[in-house]
């Protein structure tokens, strides 16, 4: 149970890493941040962290790329960039939500494969549960 636990907070972890853009904009969406704001954010919705290190040169990038921008907000204590979603940022988050969704679509009318017989391959009983729980979800939240 452990070991599952262990895969499945792995599993979370590496999801998270390559969706932390699409995270991020979709925070933005909702209200402009600072990038500590985001940073807590992402903890307390995900239970991972991202520091400093990871969430500002991200940050950045989507800035660069326009998808947000920054302003300088001087009301705080100390002077604080606060990020906010463009709308070429709100078209890329719809493109991007829409393209998850489709493959979560697809991976709903996959047959399950309750296990492989190639070792190389082979998934237990327990995590082929797994995925299809996970598709069902996904299925789900197309409703």
């Amino acid at each position: 149970m452990l070991r599952t636990l262990t895969i499945q907070k792995e599993v979370s972890t590496k999801l998270m890493k390559g969706l932390l853009d699409l995270i991020i904009l979709q925070f933005l969406n909702t209200q402009p941040m600072h990038g500590y704001q985001i940073i807590t954010k992402i903890r307390k919705s995900f239970g991972v962290y991202f520091g400093p290190s990871t969430v500002y040169p991200l940050l950045n990038t989507l800035e660069k790329k326009g998808f947000v921008k920054s302003d300088w907000n001087m009301n705080f204590e100390r002077p604080r960039k606060i990020y906010s979603l463009t709308s070429n940022g709100q078209n890329m988050l719809n493109f991007t939500e829409d393209s998850l969704n489709l493959i979560c679509r697809k991976l709903s009318t996959q047959p399950s494969v309750q296990q492989s017989t190639s070792p190389a391959v082979a998934i237990s009983g327990e995590e082929a549960s797994e995925r299809s729980n996970f598709a069902v979800r996904c299925a789900k939240e197309q409703r």
